[in-house]
């Protein structure tokens, strides 16, 4: 689930001209489904199956970004600075911030979060069996 170039990701984060940036907040059933995959597997995680053709997703506890394998990992859409600290309730959407990287990220943002809750609670369930 991890993979070699995830060390280098941060660097490359904060390297790459960002199109625009703004609030978002995450699903809670995400987030909590996400606490629950790293609590058994660590991190960082990486998912190579999301269905997204060449695009590959690491989830660390700093961020969670889409990037494009052919592109060397460049990256599409990241999700950073995640605020669960004054979360009273599990219930609750996780504010965070959302960076665009490429022209084509809000198309890309909706699928892949949707493929990396399927993917992590197929895994999950897989493991309990």
């Amino acid at each position: 689930m991890s993979g070699p170039g995830d060390i280098d990701m941060d660097a490359r984060l904060a390297d790459m001209p960002v199109m625009a940036a703004r609030g978002d907040a995450i699903d809670a059933a995400l987030y909590n489904l996400w606490r629950r995959a790293r609590a058994r597997w660590g991190g960082p995680m990486r998912l190579d199956d999301l269905g997204l053709k060449q695009m590959e997703m690491i989830l660390t506890d700093r961020y969670w970004v889409v990037v494009d394998t052919i592109q060397h990992d460049c990256p599409i859409v990241a999700w950073m600075d995640f605020d669960d600290s004054d979360r009273s309730a599990i219930h609750e959407p996780i504010p965070c911030r959302i960076l665009y990287y490429h022209f084509a990220a809000s198309a890309v943002r909706g699928p892949a979060l949707k493929a990396m809750g399927e993917r992590l609670a197929a895994r999950l369930k897989a493991d309990e069996l």
